[in-house]
């Protein structure tokens, strides 16, 4: 007998494609996708993940260069270990449709991978890929606020686990199964879900591992950033995300969704022009007319995450109201945060947590009713003349939020912090994470003074000795090295001559001649030696001097600007030959 489906819509039906199903069957409204709807969300999702760009740029641009590359490292272990466990039991966790999901925690679609044939199949994997997107942004926000004093391998074990951190509060407010939803909360795109939890958990995480060495010996100024050109090219990018962020939250193009993903869109922008125009005020009122780059990039990110809850319920002067306001607490935030002895590098906590509240807030009383879509129920803002049920159930799900973010990030740490140590040896910390976990030398960052003060105490350097610095070529050094030695030896051959005169036997000057040709065919003959071009440094010819009568003109002139000198020492390595000769040795950067 064939069955029948009820309870489709236009793209339930275009899905099922004419596959018999149970004649109960009904599209869950996370997979009610189609095909265009489907193609919308697979490319927000990529254009999502360019974030990890933004925020790598972003925090390495704000942290020491001696740690530059280890926060970069952090960001890469959040999309692998992070989107790992995600698929793992992440997902699951949010929107699992098992028998034992209760309005806490989903339960099902573990280890997602759906067959061939199954007629939901490219919803699916579209909807894992989005909600995927979101989790390991909220993941990798953590990241900068334990910057430059974190055990690179307790991160990892906390990035492998800190999954569940967002993945049961985003089932609360997205999850068919979550009490906030079946409240009636909004969140859009994640000011709440993402942000927010991701903004307490920084907070929590900064508190826990306390502030790095010497941060506030000065006083709570903020420290130097290491690359500001970084920092900023890290707000241009997760800019660009944004648009993705919120736009691809309307779930699709069909229907009337294409016209509330072009007003998220511009409401984003509405947002950030209304933090930018107040993060620069700020700056220029607070440091008396110069120009703070960090309150700038601070403020426009602080509006972005304030306008991201309600995105396309907006007028264009309610997002710029929005934004003003959110940048206005996020600006605030930071130094009070300082003074509380919080400290976060880059201001996650008042970008994402601060700004995240608000955000959430700001819903219940701002928000329109997006006839038709059914993203508020039919309901809207105080100020829309919706009543106090919006704005009553939005302050409850950032009090959720924040408490559980908070909570759950402490107890997560703490766990980790039993196995492996959170907080870096304060002789690491000095050295940078760079050198001490990725083996990476930088120069010119004062290395040999950090050096020379830890020799005294006898601090074990033997792992770390003989490590290039970056930007050399090992096989090169150790060439010009050959071809120095060379120069070295007949330079002293020469020196010998000048001493001795034109007297000098005829026998000792066929020796020094002799000599002389067999290095400078050691030279020539070397493999490593070999003339690539006329005109480099391996090809040109080291003339002897003749003895004359004029002493003046026994000078090597061949020895020019631009080559190498005898004797240059520049940019020597650390051996552990040299460590055991001399335990006040230093470094020159």
């Amino acid at each position: 007998m064939t069955s029948k489906v009820t309870n489709v819509s236009a793209s339930q039906a275009t899905a099922l494609k004419g596959v018999i199903r149970n004649s109960s069957y009904v599209i869950p409204g996370l997979y009610d996708l189609s095909v265009e709807d489907t193609n919308w969300v697979l490319t927000s999702s990529f254009i999502i993940f360019t974030m990890q760009t933004g925020f790598g740029m972003l925090e390495s641009g704000c942290v020491s260069i001696k740690n530059e590359v280890n926060i970069m490292m952090k960001n890469v272990i959040d999309i692998v270990l992070g989107g790992f466990t995600y698929w793992l039991f992440g997902y699951g966790m949010s929107y699992g449709r098992g028998p034992l999901s209760n309005p806490f925690i989903a339960v099902g679609d573990f280890l997602l991978d759906p067959p061939v044939g199954d007629p939901l199949m490219g919803q699916i994997f579209a909807a894992f890929l989005f909600q995927l997107s979101f989790a390991t942004t909220a993941t990798t926000i953590v990241s900068g606020a334990m910057a430059e004093r974190c055990n690179f391998k307790a991160y990892c074990l906390f990035s492998l686990l800190n999954t569940a951190v967002y993945c049961i509060p985003a089932g609360w407010v997205w999850g068919e199964h979550g009490f906030l939803n079946n409240l009636g909360a909004v969140d859009i795109a994640g000011s709440g879900p993402v942000h927010l939890i991701g903004g307490a958990a920084a907070f929590a995480s900064a508190a826990m591992l306390g502030p790095r060495l010497g941060r506030y010996s000065d006083g709570y100024d903020p420290l130097p950033l290491g690359n500001p050109v970084n920092a900023c090219m890290g707000l241009f990018v997760l800019w660009w995300g944004w648009l993705a962020f919120n736009s691809g939250s309307t779930y699709g193009v069909s229907g009337a969704k294409w016209q509330y993903a072009a007003r998220a869109a511009v409401m984003t922008m509405m947002g950030s022009f209304g933090g930018g125009i107040i993060s620069c005020a700020y700056s220029l009122w607070r440091h008396d007319g110069r120009m703070d780059i960090i309150d700038l990039i601070n403020g426009v990110l602080g509006s972005l995450v304030s306008i991201t809850a309600g995105c396309f319920l907006y007028r264009a002067w309610e997002a710029l109201i929005i934004g003003m306001l959110g940048a206005l607490l996020c600006v605030v935030a930071m130094p009070l945060f300082d003074r509380l002895g919080v400290d976060d590098p880059v201001g996650a906590s008042s970008v994402h947590g601060v700004c995240g509240i608000w955000g959430v807030i700001a819903v219940g009383l701002f928000a329109d009713n997006p006839v038709p879509l059914e993203t508020t129920k039919g309901r809207s803002g105080l100020f829309k003349g919706g009543g106090w049920y919006l704005l009553g159930i939005q302050t409850l799900s950032a009090l959720c939020l924040a408490c559980w973010g908070i909570c759950s990030t402490f107890l997560l740490l703490y766990i980790v912090n039993k196995f492996i140590p959170l907080r870096m040896d304060p002789n690491e910390e000095l050295l940078g994470a760079d050198l001490m976990e990725h083996r990476i030398r930088h120069s010119q960052i004062g290395l040999s003074r950090a050096i020379s003060a830890l020799a005294p105490i006898k601090v074990d350097l033997n792992e770390v000795a003989g490590i290039q610095p970056i930007g050399l070529n090992p096989g090169h050094e150790k060439s010009i090295e050959q071809l120095r030695a060379a120069e070295d030896k007949l330079l002293q051959w020469q020196q010998y001559l000048e001493q001795m005169g034109p007297d000098l036997p005829k026998h000792v000057q066929e020796q020094f001649a002799a000599e002389e040709h067999n290095i400078l065919k050691k030279i020539h003959n070397s493999p490593d030696l070999k003339a690539q071009t006329v005109g480099n440094v391996f090809s040109r010819k080291l003339r002897s001097v003749h003895i004359k009568g004029d002493p003046d003109r026994n000078v090597h002139t061949d020895i020019t600007h631009g080559f190498y000198k005898p004797n240059n020492k520049e940019l020597p390595v650390i051996s552990s030959k040299q460590l055991g000769k001399d335990t006040n040795f230093a470094w020159i950067d």
